[in-house]
């Protein structure tokens, strides 16, 4: 009886490790291969007709979601843990945290996560975003609206934008350095006009209707992009239209082809003659017309050497910014060169990288008091909870942080980010930047600057250092040294603004003084 039993026993080992290696074998099949995944997903959408372009863009967002987990996961050594760091900063948006709302043979669309969604530590910033758009030559944005006043920069390119009023239809020529305005409400389309370069836009969004998020409206359109006129009751269409629905069905059935359409030289044309012909053309740069576009590069730089340019656009330039509390500014920054160390009083930066390479370093107080991942934890679980638990935790750590506060103790991290193009930073108020060029092209830095109205910029070295203004007596108590030797280091640096990076001082590393304390202890 005891062999027959052992056997069983034996048997029954066998199949647990069969059973273990096969749900293994499995999970690890199901993280290598998200692309199969994503595959099914889509195919099973088909099976929902009415909710299928949702559900096509909940399993992109899953894929996409696995892909970030994977490039994560698979990171090894100190470098990648460096590289994890960098990802996991709420103040750090790289191209995959950007999420494809259209892509078409005529041209594609990415926006950013909601900032709020990513970090409480964004809540100032909450409801914004910021997207890129890539229109190809000889291609038509279709006709529609936002519930959100956007900003656009046109970073490449030649355009004509058409906004549809009410009494009123005017054409906006942009071209590389516009600055545009499209209110909430505002239907517009974009023709790509040139023959051979590619139309790239920066968009800045402040939503209107739904805190953090927006939605575009097509009116002209079809099942690709739908039409909204599908959403209304078939009687209900027909009456506003006074035609009969069969014939409205055969218009609103036949458009396919997406948001953004290939159109061949003579359509676009055409539509170029138009729009010239009609509204107030031309306008953008004249009085009186209700929409106007301004060129960040036409006005004198606010900063320029042989280290880069600084560009800078507010309300008093353009008078569109004035009620969105927004600033334009734009820094070329010349390979081996780097800004100085610099912080706002009020201005939250919102910076796209346009073009090149460098880094950025940041430091931040705020990280520093949640220790062992918590911050990311939180990001985690957060939607898993109750209101009531997610406030009274929220309360908790705002009383441990206070306590912090109270006892005096100040501590830093280091944000350190690389930059490249299509990545995005966020500097808040009072936080000490600083921004590293290291390619050999220009690392070119589009930033939309929040609450700009009141705001002052502080640098913490160079020329205008505003440590230069302490007098000796502040600069002994300060250091607990004669004043001499700190007050020489202030003043050592002579540029202003944009300085040489340390690249080029290598050759200085030897000589070390009270400044690099400073910026030590800053977590630079």
């Amino acid at each position: 009886m005891a062999k027959p039993l052992k056997v069983a026993s034996t048997l029954l080992l066998i199949l647990s490790l069969c059973l273990l290696s096969a749900t293994l074998a499995f999970s690890h099949h199901q993280r290598e291969d998200p692309e199969r995944q994503l595959q099914q997903c889509l195919e099973r959408c088909t099976q929902t007709r009415q909710e299928q372009r949702h559900c096509e863009s909940q399993c992109r967002e899953k894929y996409e979601e696995q892909g970030r987990e994977q490039e994560e996961g698979g990171r090894g050594g100190e470098e990648g843990r460096g590289n994890e760091q960098e990802s996991q900063s709420p103040y750090i948006y790289e191209e995959q945290r950007f999420k494809e709302r259209v892509r078409t043979e005529g041209g594609w669309v990415r926006v950013s996560e909601r900032f709020g969604k990513r970090s409480d530590l964004l809540w100032g910033v909450a409801n914004y975003r910021v997207g890129v758009m890539e229109v190809n030559p000889y291609s038509y944005v279709v006709p529609n609206h936002w519930d959100a006043d956007a900003v656009f920069f046109v970073a490449r390119g030649r355009a004509t934008v058409n906004l549809l009023e009410e009494d009123n239809r005017e054409s906006v020529e942009i071209r590389r350095g516009d600055i545009l305005r499209i209110p909430a409400g505002t239907t517009f389309s974009i023709i790509n006009k040139e023959n051979n370069e590619k139309l790239r836009i920066i968009k800045f969004f402040n939503p209107v209707a739904v805190p953090g998020r927006y939605r575009a409206y097509f009116g002209p359109g079809g099942r690709d992009p739908e039409s909204f006129f599908w959403s209304f009751s078939h009687e209900t269409t027909s009456a506003a239209f006074g035609t009969p629905w069969e014939r409205l069905r055969q218009i609103f059935e036949r458009q396919d082809k997406g948001a953004i359409i290939k159109a061949s030289q003579q359509q676009i044309q055409e539509i170029g003659r138009h729009s010239s012909e009609g509204g107030s053309w031309p306008f953008g740069r004249g009085s009186g017309q209700r929409h106007q576009s301004f060129n960040l590069f036409k006005k004198r730089a606010t900063h320029s050497s042989n280290r880069g340019q600084l560009f800078e656009a507010d309300r008093h330039d353009y008078e569109h910014l004035r009620d969105l509390d927004l600033k334009v500014s734009y820094t070329n920054i010349s390979g081996g060169s780097m800004t100085a160390p610099f912080y706002n009083s009020r201005v939250t930066k919102l910076a796209f990288i346009v073009n090149g390479e460098g880094y950025v370093e940041m430091a931040c107080p705020h990280l520093a008091t949640r220790s062992g991942g918590g911050e990311q934890q939180r990001e985690t679980e957060r939607g898993q909870r109750g209101e009531e638990e997610e406030e009274e935790e929220e309360q908790t750590r705002r009383g441990e942080e206070g306590r912090e506060e109270e006892e005096g103790r100040v501590r830093y991290q280091k944000v350190r980010a690389r930059l490249r193009r299509n990545t995005l930073f966020v500097a808040p108020a009072g936080h000490p930047t600083v921004i590293v060029s290291t390619g050999n092209d220009n690392l070119e830095v589009l930033c939309f600057e929040v609450n700009a109205e009141g705001n002052q910029r502080y640098y913490l070295t160079g020329k205008n250092s505003i440590y230069n203004q302490m007098d000796d007596t502040e600069l002994e108590l300060a250091f607990n040294q004669p004043a001499r030797e700190p007050k020489q280091i202030f003043r050592q640096q002579r540029e202003l603004i944009l300085l040489k990076g340390p690249e080029g001082r290598e050759e200085e590393e030897g000589r070390r003084g009270p400044l690099d304390s400073i910026l030590d202890f800053a977590g630079f």
